[in-house]
């Protein structure tokens, strides 16, 4: 039979108190010294799925949920142009933005008036340069955040959901945030997911100043973690969803 001691000690570890023995910044130095900074992805499905894949125990094998939480910890804008063919794995653009706004590379300089960031320049009229927004979550009871690529269909629900949350609760990690998807159709008749968000909880007092240290330590390592295949996938011109997968 557990003691009231045992019992409080279980408790104080619930949610993300367990952040408190833990420094992001420290094990990936320590641990990961000379490897690039990489974080596992949950992902959306193509063709209108209502399940998530995200990492299990076995990278072979991810498990499928129709719904997760997590709390946002930092959140950007993604774009990327490669000149050929992208071909997946984790190479660098030929130019690449981590704001939105500025580009580096070639042909580099401003995202919101370059050629290559407006629909038409690229193939079936998409936009040449690929827009997606990454967001770095942390689920209840892990320690290291898992990366989620929204894609833009799903951006204007994303939008809303920061309309009503960042009034109330200042920031977006301030609360812990549940995923859904649903079925949603391009004017193009194509069927994709489309990400939904909701407030499950507010972090408590003693939660959130644990989540704002760890919400730094993501934002420094952000800049070092590379593209892969899902950034960069031929989308429709009109939501950027993924239209097939690369081979």
């Amino acid at each position: 039979m557990k003691s009231m001691k045992n019992e409080m000690m279980e408790t104080n570890q619930t949610g993300f108190l367990a952040l408190q023995d833990f420094d992001l910044a420290d094990v990936m130095c320590a641990e990961m010294d000379g490897l690039s900074a990489a974080f596992e992805r949950v992902k959306i499905p193509s063709g209108g799925g209502v399940m998530f894949e995200i990492p299990g125990e076995n990278p072979e094998e991810p498990d499928t949920v129709k719904t997760f939480s997590a709390v946002i910890l930092y959140q950007h804008s993604l774009n990327a142009y490669y000149q050929s063919e992208y071909q997946g794995g984790s190479n660098p653009p030929d130019c690449g933005s981590f704001d939105g706004h500025h580009g580096e590379g070639n042909p580099g300089g401003s995202c919101d008036s370059c050629p290559l960031n407006q629909y038409g320049s690229g193939k079936n009229g998409a936009k040449a340069c690929k827009n997606r927004r990454r967001l770095y979550l942390l689920r209840e009871g892990d320690i290291f955040p898992v990366i989620l690529s929204l894609p833009t269909g799903s951006l204007k629900s994303f939008t809303r959901y920061l309309m009503r949350v960042i009034p109330k609760y200042k920031n977006s990690n301030a609360v812990v945030t549940k995923f859904t998807l649903k079925k949603a159709v391009s004017g193009t008749g194509m069927s994709y997911s489309q990400a939904q968000f909701a407030v499950e909880r507010v972090l408590s007092p003693e939660e959130y100043p644990l989540i704002t240290a760890v919400t730094e330590q993501v934002k420094a390592l952000s800049k070092n973690v590379g593209y892969d295949a899902e950034d960069a996938l031929r989308v429709d011109p009109e939501t950027g969803e993924v239209m097939e997968p690369l081979n």
